[in-house]
């Protein structure tokens, strides 16, 4: 299979988010942890033992991987060094309450460097709409944790459109993370997915979601800050000092390949998309009596995989690599998705020229539904 990236998945956290609809449960004690671990180990084993596969990236995400006991935690992040060989960038994502200097110390010891702290807004208030376990002040307490134990790239998830959130609360939240001078931030538009607390709360008239034009506004604000900073902009939502993009994330983005362990976990290797079961109990099952877990799995070919190059291509600032989509796949984009290119361009939503085609600032708030139609121009059905 050759380079790739490696995403392992930890479905725990000590509380669900009412906005979160990633697979993760809370667990239910301080064992829980073991077998999953055991099996985690065992799917990595059977997932790396490819000859010639090499692992350049690590992401360990969740969940909150730091809610694992620091011998679990131990026990995972050796093994999957150890699997990967020499690893470029080696990611885990801690949340500020979970992270304490014995764990930092973990994570430092196996060699990851490179930690992402989901802080999502330095307001107490803020925190409390998200459901959140942490307060503002121990967000700066973790960065310092994690500078102290030796882990050289830091980075922070931020939330906008946060009800009750104003353009003077989520302009501290930016001013207090670039003040933590870390290599790194993530800015999210709050979303009400289907299924989550937030979306009942909002249907039943419980929150009022922020107007689009005032989360407009602080996604622009976030452009502006960031980049004066000295931050670049390189994808819809993420913002790196010279040097800090998160590598990992880039293979997502240039449909590169990478594998999935864990429960709910996808992998792309040599263009088949595979995804594991979500249930802990039935991973553990399927790892221990097949080493493989997977409920979904299909080859992407043609217009389907120039769907999806399109898709995350579009994401990233540089903009969609157009002679490696018709490389890849066959399709042309320029053919198939003129009228769409056209109308797009002439309204200065998109720039298209002959090798790239990427979005305008004006461009980058209307992402979704610019995708929308190069996805149905290309005939590929949006799930």
């Amino acid at each position: 299979m050759g380079i790739c990236g490696l995403y392992i998945h930890i479905p725990f956290c000590n509380a669900r988010c009412g906005y979160c609809d990633f697979f993760s449960v809370v667990p239910g004690g301080p064992d829980a942890s073991a077998g999953l671990v055991d099996a985690l180990v065992k799917e990595l084993r059977h997932r790396t033992s490819e000859p010639g596969t090499a692992i350049d990236t690590i992401f360990v995400g969740g969940g909150t991987p730091t809610v694992l006991a620091e011998a679990d935690l131990e026990r995972l992040l050796h093994a999957a060094a150890e699997r990967g060989g020499p690893v470029g960038e080696f990611t885990v994502e801690a949340n500020p309450e979970s992270l304490t200097g014995a764990k930092a110390a973990v994570l430092a010891a196996a060699g990851v460097n490179r930690i992402s702290i989901g802080a999502q807004s330095f307001a107490d208030p803020e925190l409390r709409v998200l459901e959140r376990l942490h307060n503002a002040r121990q967000i700066a307490d973790a960065v310092q944790i994690a500078r102290r134990h030796g882990i050289p790239r830091i980075g922070l998830d931020l939330i906008f459109g946060v009800p009750g959130q104003t353009p003077a609360s989520w302009g501290e939240s930016l001013r207090q993370a670039v003040d933590l001078e870390v290599e790194h931030v993530s800015c999210y538009g709050l979303t009400y997915e289907h299924g989550t607390r937030l979306a009942r709360s909002a249907a039943e008239g419980r929150i009022r979601p922020c107007e689009e034009e005032l989360e407009a506004a602080m996604y622009l604000h976030a452009i502006d800050v960031l980049t004066a900073a000295g931050f670049e902009h390189y994808e819809i939502s993420n913002f790196a000092r010279p040097g800090g993009r998160c590598r990992h994330n880039m293979i997502y983005w240039r449909s590169e390949p990478f594998l999935g362990v864990g429960p709910s976990a996808a992998g792309c290797p040599d263009g088949r998309r595979y995804r594991n079961v979500a249930d802990i109990d039935e991973y553990i099952r399927r790892i221990e009596q097949t080493g493989c877990a997977e409920e979904e799995s299909e080859h992407l070919r043609g217009a389907a995989l120039a769907g999806e190059m399109t898709m995350l291509g579009l994401r990233l600032i540089e903009g969609l690599d157009v002679a490696a989509v018709r490389q890849c796949t066959g399709v042309d984009v320029f053919t198939a998705c003129t009228e769409v290119l056209t109308r797009h361009a002439d309204r200065s939503l998109i720039e298209a020229r002959p090798d790239r085609i990427a979005l305008t600032r004006d461009g980058l708030l209307v992402a979704d539904t610019i995708i929308a139609d190069l996805m149905a121009a290309l005939d590929v059905p949006r799930v």
